[in-house]
């Protein structure tokens, strides 16, 4: 099991897949921690060498803030827009789509299950 920045990487996957399971981590980066380490992207991660693996940790060390770091500095960030109660920080702190999206019809994955209004009746024909 290879383990970098704290978390257990699937070993049966390609490396560049199998970075992106670090938070803070995407598909551009993960293309760019192998070429910058020289290994091919292809390869597997039960296939790399201890030394590789360690070329990895300690190149996200040194230059990606990820995990528990990078998870904090997203909450500061939101934090900081709902104390200045700018729009976006007033639809955080409301739970709402934040990024401009209908709310009239969606959302349901941010507004969370629908509630019946109180008083609301059906008109039957």
């Amino acid at each position: 099991m290879a383990r970098i920045a704290g978390v257990n990487i699937p070993t049966e996957k390609c490396v560049n897949i199998s970075l992106t399971y670090i938070y803070g981590i995407g598909r551009d980066t993960a293309n760019k921690i192998c070429d910058a380490v020289g290994i091919a992207r292809t390869k597997r991660v039960h296939q790399l060498t201890d030394d590789e693996l360690i070329q990895i940790r300690e190149f996200i060390d040194k230059n990606y803030e990820v995990e528990g770091d990078r998870r904090r500095e997203v909450a500061i960030d939101i934090k900081k827009l709902q104390d200045m109660r700018c729009y976006r920080g007033i639809r955080h702190t409301k739970k709402l789509p934040v990024r401009g999206q209908r709310t009239k019809t969606n959302a349901r994955t941010r507004k969370g299950k629908a509630i019946p209004v109180a008083g609301k009746k059906k008109i039957t024909k």
